[in-house]
């Protein structure tokens, strides 16, 4: 499932090349209606966690989820000729952008904005978010810290790669709790690390090595070369290595 850095990634595009601009807005598809989009001032594209907000002039506000399988693809100045499948199509004159096996794309209301925002934790990539909330709502998680950064009304964009990733690490075990230092420093390496992965437009566990990672899908740990332990933790795969992690 594309994570935090990824939706990060496309709202930052995204929102450079359209907003403040009219848009055209089609759903060549035909299962989302582009009527009351098509035509309006673009504001913002704003990402939370793993979710993009289009806000329109004039109109409810565009939620999408990429879900699973959901992807974005360029695909030049209006009008494009859209890939097979897409769901919602945005752009200008200049450039255009397809939406492709979201697992949500619908229109939100200014109340239906409010609901989701309240339904999610601090976001690592929002330079406004609480560090205290974020250490408060880890430590107030029930159940093992790996199970507790998968939930999105803890901490919002962390999925399965960062979960791994950031535990390594931090030098902690999934399926243990943490205490209030750890959750801190656990914060601390997802700032970093988070924005490191929009710019590159992957998980980037490692400045040195971009392209590598620590544990994540391993059979062996990168650093000290024992087996990587896989588990489930929180109904996901875990991956982790039982010298490197207390």
């Amino acid at each position: 499932m594309p994570e935090g850095h990824l939706l990060h990634r496309h709202a930052r595009e995204q929102h450079a090349a359209l907003a403040g601009r009219t848009v055209r807005v089609a759903s060549p598809q035909g299962r989302f209606d582009a009527g009351p989009f098509d035509g309006h001032r673009l504001d913002a594209v704003t990402a939370v966690g793993k979710n993009l907000l289009y806000a329109v002039d004039g109109a409810p506000a565009v939620h999408v989820h990429l879900g699973m399988r959901g992807l974005f693809l360029g695909c030049g100045a209006w009008p494009p000729a859209p890939p097979r499948g897409t769901r919602f199509l945005i752009g200008t004159d200049a450039a255009a952008f397809a939406l492709i096996a979201p697992s949500t794309c619908e229109a939100l209301d200014e109340a239906g904005v409010a609901a989701l925002l309240t339904s999610l934790g601090p976001d690592p990539l929002d330079p406004a978010a609480s560090r205290e909330e974020a250490v408060r709502r880890v430590e107030g998680a029930r159940g093992p810290v790996g199970a507790a950064l998968l939930e999105q009304s803890v901490w919002a964009g962390i999925g399965n790669a960062w979960r791994a990733e950031l535990l390594f690490l931090a030098g902690v075990d999934p399926a243990r709790r943490v205490d209030g230092a750890e959750a801190g420093r656990l914060w601390d390496l997802a700032v970093h690390h988070l924005e490191l992965g929009a710019a590159a437009g992957q998980v980037v566990s490692d400045p040195a090595a971009p392209d590598e990672r620590w544990v994540y899908e391993r059979d062996t740990c990168r650093r000290c070369g024992a087996a990587v332990r896989v588990s489930s933790v929180g109904g996901r795969t875990a991956y982790t290595c039982p010298v490197e992690q207390t």
